[in-house]
């Protein structure tokens, strides 16, 4: 990602609360209890980076925005996520594959700026250890599903091949997607999975272009904050 810092911060702390968002719909909705606090939990990994980011965004951007203003007051073509955070969860197959890839990404990218200086090195050090978690997670997954039943194999596939051109994004203006396939190859083999093939790529996320699912969303989320301007608990 070639960007100015305020721009990175932004993006990322976007890609993490529009992830939260989704995965906190599974609260209350898993497949079985264990699993419904797991995934509450990886939502508040990612919501605690998207604070984090989006409170660094605003100090960079000097215009008195903070956490609030920038996660509630903005609008859907403000937003810089990119659009595969922002599909619709799908069975848990789709919601796995989502969250194994762009899990795998955030261990790759936080790692790199982990090494670096400043407040952004700070957010990725902490980052880097929640995502291994969330990486494992969805690995553990992706192959009991891919490995296991001849439905859940299909599923899985079915979750992989229908998420995969999303994932390009996740690269544009980096070098890191070698990285990342080392990583997502090898899970996809012990899951039995086929990796799909390099096609049609969407984009458009990091310039305010989202998918029809991205408004529903946004709506959901900012409904509180805009229907009570200035309320305290």
């Amino acid at each position: 990602m070639t960007s100015t810092g305020f721009e990175q911060a932004l993006a990322l702390g976007d890609d993490a609360l529009i992830a939260a968002q989704r995965m906190a719909e599974w609260c209350a909705r898993a497949p079985e209890i264990e699993e419904d606090v797991a995934l509450a939990n990886i939502a508040l990994d990612l919501l605690g980076q998207a604070r984090a980011l989006l409170s660094y965004a605003g100090e960079l951007e000097g215009l008195g925005r903070g956490e609030d203003e920038l996660a509630y007051l903005r609008d859907e073509h403000e937003f810089r996520n990119v659009q595969l955070v922002e599909l619709p969860n799908g069975d848990f197959a789709v919601t796995m594959a989502k969250l194994l890839f762009f899990a795998v990404h955030q261990q790759v990218l936080y790692a790199e700026l982990a090494g670096g200086d400043g407040p952004l090195a700070a957010i990725a050090a902490k980052a880097v250890k929640e995502t291994a978690y969330h990486a494992s997670h969805a690995t553990l997954w992706t192959v009991r599903l891919g490995d296991g039943t001849a439905e859940s194999h299909r599923r899985m596939q079915q979750a992989i091949e229908h998420v995969w051109p999303y994932t390009h994004e996740l690269f544009e203006g980096s070098d890191r997607r070698g990285a990342w396939l080392a990583r997502v190859e090898p899970v996809l083999a012990d899951a039995t999975l086929t990796r799909p093939q390099d096609g049609w790529a969407p984009t458009g996320g990091r310039r305010g272009v989202h998918t029809e699912a991205f408004g529903p969303l946004l709506a959901e989320m900012q409904y509180v904050h805009r229907a009570h301007p200035g309320a305290r608990w």
